[in-house]
């Protein structure tokens, strides 16, 4: 089990030192010049004093190669500093902390309901004996999956807010404010996990060992959850996982249009400035958090399955 965590662990540092390698190159080689759209911000550019960008680029470290200024941002980052944002002059850390919470409660808001609805449709769907309500119940996972995300938000706001008024269109109004941009995160996340686990609770009523439980007097309902629904459940915690990634990139888009503050909205009016610093902060930051669910989902594994340690160890495979 040692081994299994230190592997772990060890590819969850590979990919936050790749995310935040990548962003930094892409950020680098992007047009423009933040410094300059900060200097120049509400005049023309050519009336910019030259030598007050020469000191803005030596004040953020533009002005070094683009190596040195990688060695030093990443030696920083490790610490947990990552410098002030260009646009604002504010520690990026701090940016963070102020847009974190609110995003934190929506995308645990969506994770919850994705979790809830999906597991749900696939449950009913695969334990009930009439074919019509099946059939009717397998069709909502590929729907809610095909739908952009965005049109969900604009039903879901035309439908409860403008007609029926029972929850604000927009703003961080407390628990009723979060519901339709929660709702509307979960929709595709919760088609996904209804997808997988359906399929996998189709594959597990039809093992010898769900036979065997049949056979020893077990009933419907205790043979779909007890027996089926834990093997079955594998797959789709994998895909969770998977999804939070999903959840924190979806953010963006959610917070636009609902216009809730949050990572989303700083992410966007980051990316639109070139604001480097603080752009690697959210990057950082988001693959922190999918590693982070990665790993426990990694570690619920071998609780759920044993066998997934000894493969891991290379004594036996999986089977």
């Amino acid at each position: 089990m040692r081994r299994y965590v230190i592997k772990r662990l060890a590819q969850a540092v590979g990919v936050l030192w790749a995310a935040y390698t990548v962003s930094f190159l892409v950020l680098d080689y992007l047009p423009g010049d933040p410094v300059t759209a900060m200097a120049s911000a509400g005049m023309d550019s050519g009336q910019v004093d030259p030598e007050q960008i020469a000191v803005l680029r030596h004040e953020y470290g533009f002005d070094k190669p683009v190596l040195v200024q990688y060695a030093e941002y990443l030696s920083r980052a490790v610490r947990g500093d990552f410098g002030d944002s260009v646009s604002t002059g504010r520690p990026v850390t701090s940016t963070l902390a102020d847009a974190l919470p609110q995003t934190l409660q929506l995308t645990g808001a969506a994770l919850l309901l994705a979790v809830v609805l999906g597991g749900g449709v696939a449950v009913v769907a695969t334990y009930t004996a009439r074919r019509w309500l099946r059939q009717l119940l397998l069709s909502l996972p590929p729907l809610g999956v095909s739908v952009p995300t965005f049109w969900v938000g604009l039903l879901l706001v035309e439908a409860f807010s403008f007609r029926l008024h029972w929850f604000p269109a927009f703003g961080n109004d407390g628990l009723r404010g979060l519901v339709l941009p929660a709702l509307t995160l979960a929709v595709p996340t919760g088609a996904q996990v209804a997808q997988v686990l359906a399929k996998s609770l189709l594959t597990a009523l039809d093992q010898a060992y769900v036979e065997t439980a049949r056979a020893k007097g077990a009933g419907r309902w205790r043979v779909h959850l007890r027996h089926a629904l834990r093997n079955a459940s594998l797959p789709a915690l994998t895909v969770v996982g998977l999804l939070v990634g999903q959840l924190i990139a979806g953010s963006v888009v959610v917070e636009t249009v609902f216009s809730r503050d949050g990572l989303g909205r700083v992410t966007a009016a980051a990316v639109t400035a070139q604001d480097i610093p603080l752009v690697q902060g959210v990057v950082v930051f988001g693959a922190l958090i999918f590693v982070a669910t990665n790993l426990v989902v990694d570690l619920v594994h071998p609780l759920l399955d044993p066998r997934i340690v000894v493969a891991s160890g290379g004594k036996a495979a999986l089977a």
